[in-house]
């Protein structure tokens, strides 16, 4: 098994933390976004969408992170990334949906790239696009958790797929945010981001801790 990603990306960091619970220990290959290395024709060989991460298995390729977590979901059961119930099961995948596809392909690396460079954004702008779509998201999100009743984390007392698709938008969102205007304005969210954090495996897949981190 081999991971290619990038210790900022946080699609990979999602499955730097999937990897982690499921205690598998992958190679690591690492392509520097902002080098442009995922252009690059032997990485668009392997993932012709130029994305990270892309996950080698074997004979198998996968890219996408949230299908990267459902095959390793499927291929290793045991901790599980989603409830027994179909309604449990429907809220898990929707916390983690409004991360995956609400907030963060918004403020995607190469989203702000085409802002900046095509569109010719100021850095004033720029900055305030990523803020409103952090600040809609988590509205929703917040409003979300809430309504789930108790448990540490986003769903019970054990980390699910929401979990793991929310922790890295929280790091993406202290970029920008201070923690200190973030906490008081989110607390459920900080609530199961500090759970998350006490984790090893939450803990272990930081930015910060990665071999290629800057």
């Amino acid at each position: 098994m081999k991971l290619h990603g990038y210790f900022r990306s946080s699609a990979a960091f999602r499955v730097r933390i999937a990897l982690n619970l499921k205690g598998l220990k992958p190679e690591q290959a690492f392509i520097h976004l902002r080098k442009g290395e995922q252009s690059a024709p032997a990485f668009l060989k392997l993932n012709p969408q130029g994305l990270v991460p892309a996950l080698e298995d074997g004979p198998h390729v996968l890219t996408q992170s949230l299908a990267i977590m459902e095959y390793l979901d499927e291929t290793h059961p045991s901790p599980p990334f989603l409830p027994k119930t179909p309604a449990e099961r429907a809220r898990v995948r929707a916390l983690a949906l409004v991360v995956a596809c609400e907030i963060h392909p918004l403020n995607n690396l190469r989203v702000l790239n085409y802002l900046k460079n095509t569109l010719k954004a100021s850095t004033e702008q720029h900055d305030a696009w990523y803020r409103h779509w952090i600040k809609e998201g988590f509205v929703a999100l917040e409003s979300m958790l809430k309504a789930g009743g108790t448990g540490k984390f986003s769903h019970g007392d054990t980390p699910t797929l929401a979990d793991i698709c929310l922790v890295p938008q929280v790091f993406n969102a202290m970029r920008f945010n201070t923690e200190a205007e973030l906490r008081p304005a989110y607390p459920t969210i900080f609530k199961v981001f500090d759970a998350c954090m006490k984790h090893p495996a939450f803990d272990a897949a930081r930015p910060e801790k990665q071999p290629d981190n800057e």
